[in-house]
């Protein structure tokens, strides 16, 4: 599935690609933009607005991937979805602290926006759960001031893979050993997961929301099981490099030699 994608450019040596169904929601977005009254006007409104917004996932995405190339990541791709967007890291420092950095520079670079664009254009009356925005040129820029904000704090809740289950992972994994600190935050973030898909589909009547929290349940899940599999396969190199080392005879007052080998 994820590999229905089409590559787009690249940016600071990363490349952007969408996938095949973003079209989908292009053609939805112009959709709503015409039936809302809006005619072309409307349709292309609705259009860039969606662009733009996708913009800022971009930015992100950035935000997690600059930071982690610091950390020695290689970072081959970001893919847009219509749901949200995914950097594709080659691996995840197991160090707490790199993973709370890297974890953290995504929703840093919403709520950098968010201010910047308060400061420009000022706040929409009614924030945050009421904001009265007008068809104007400003309440065009108050709404992405307004996503922005949406997206820092939603990605912050501690439902893992999101951002905030990594960082609640990473505050465990400063106590626990990684593969059990990645299992509770897993634990908790599907639980998590099922109450908010659940509050969205029957409370919020939000349908989309709700499967968006269904897609994070078996992502959590997928992820700790893959970590599993590493650890596992870890072992089984380690016992086999264990069993064919070579051993040598040694008199009493020798020293046996250092022996390094791998992968372990």
């Amino acid at each position: 599935m994820l590999g229905w994608s089409i590559n787009l450019f690249r940016i600071f040596g990363i490349q952007l690609a969408v996938h095949a169904s973003f079209v989908l929601l292009l053609v939805y977005a112009a959709f709503e933009g015409w039936r809302d009254g809006g005619g072309w006007a409307g349709l292309i409104a609705s259009v860039l607005l969606t662009v733009l917004f996708f913009v800022c996932v971009v930015l992100h995405e950035l935000g997690h991937s600059l930071t982690a190339r610091r950390y020695g990541v290689n970072v081959p791709r970001i893919l847009l979805m219509p749901i949200g967007g995914m950097a594709e890291f080659d691996r995840i420092p197991r160090q707490p602290r790199a993973e709370l950095l890297i974890t953290i520079a995504g929703p840093a670079v919403n709520f950098a926006i968010f201010v910047v664009l308060a400061v420009l254009i000022g706040l929409p009356p009614g924030l945050p759960f009421h904001p009265q925005i007008d068809d104007t040129l400003k309440g065009f820029g108050q709404v992405l001031l307004y996503w922005n904000g949406l997206m820092g704090v939603f990605n912050l809740l501690p439902v893992f893979p999101m951002d905030g289950g990594r960082i609640f992972r990473a505050l465990l994994a400063r106590k626990l050993p990684y593969l059990r600190a990645t299992y509770v935050a897993a634990f908790v973030g599907k639980a998590l997961a099922l109450i908010f898909a659940l509050a969205a589909a029957f409370w919020l009547h939000q349908t989309m929301l709700a499967v968006l929290f269904a897609f994070i349940f078996f992502a959590g899940d997928a992820e700790y099981r893959m970590l599993v599999r590493r650890e596992e396969e870890a072992a089984c190199w380690a016992e086999l490099a264990r069993r064919v080392r070579p051993t040598e005879r040694t008199t009493p007052d020798e020293e046996p030699p250092l022996i390094v080998h791998g992968p372990n």
